[in-house]
């Protein structure tokens, strides 16, 4: 192996094996014993390497299963179109503007929480209000990618499809409209951070390089009136992200 650090050449020479055909898609990866005997490393530096090429979209892992050999297209998030009213309107879903057929699954909770700050001063309730909070967990192709959760004032949607796991077509937003509360703009804020300790085990983001970006968006009406807050949590290493706008 070459100069550099001993995980790196590591990766180097997997990397090499991926792009040459050698290691083929869905193969599954050596173990990280039988990674470190063939290099002549540690199982931490070899656990190093494959966390490398994880981030690179070549590997994925599965807990007790291994690493596999996945090539991992970054998502493209588009804005605003994957927010606009002609999306949602016609019954599909903001994710299916990012990942189009791509293998997707959701994990939803929704529960009522007190108001976090951040959320009491947008939605105009008392921090510690209670608040409707919907909490999802996107995978796709098998990679966890995604952290996101949502609060709205719960005098607005209580008793509606909005406080149920599916809320069918369209989503929130089109549920929203309905009831004459569809929003009319949105705000997003981004922030690039390393990972919490619970957002590393959800995302399963074990290298220590990892980063996130945390994205907070807010939804207004046509009145101004901010019905929705929502915070992401992005794998960085699993998304590109594009913003159109004129001049």
């Amino acid at each position: 192996m070459g100069s550099g650090p001993a995980y790196q050449r590591v990766a180097d020479e997997i990397r090499a094996a991926i792009l040459s055909g050698e290691l083929a898609q869905g193969d599954r990866m050596p173990s990280l014993p039988e990674l470190a005997a063939q290099f002549g490393v540690t199982t931490t530096v070899a656990h190093s390497a494959v966390n490398v090429l994880r981030g690179e979209g070549l590997v994925v892992t599965r807990q007790g299963a291994g690493a596999f050999i996945r090539r991992f297209e970054r998502i493209l998030r588009s804005s605003p179109g994957r927010l606009s009213r002609s999306h949602w309107g016609q019954g599909l879903a903001i994710q299916d503007h990012d990942t189009g057929v791509r293998a997707r699954v959701l994990d939803v909770v929704v529960s009522e929480v007190p108001a976090p700050e951040y959320v009491a001063a947008a939605l105009g309730v008392d921090v510690g209000d209670a608040v409707l909070s919907r909490s999802r967990r996107f995978e796709v192709d098998g990679r966890p990618v995604q952290l996101a959760t949502s609060y709205l004032p719960l005098e607005l949607v209580r008793g509606t499809a909005i406080t149920y796991t599916d809320t069918g077509p369209g989503g929130a937003y089109a549920r929203l409209a309905e009831l004459g509360f569809g929003p009319a703009r949105f705000v997003e804020r981004l922030t690039d951070r390393a990972p919490h300790p619970d957002e590393r085990d959800r995302l399963a983001l074990s290298t220590a390089g990892a980063r996130v970006i945390e994205i907070t968006r807010y939804a207004y009406t046509g009145a101004d009136r901010c019905v929705e807050v929502t915070r992401m949590v992005l794998d960085a290493s699993a998304y590109e992200l594009e913003y159109s706008f004129p001049a």
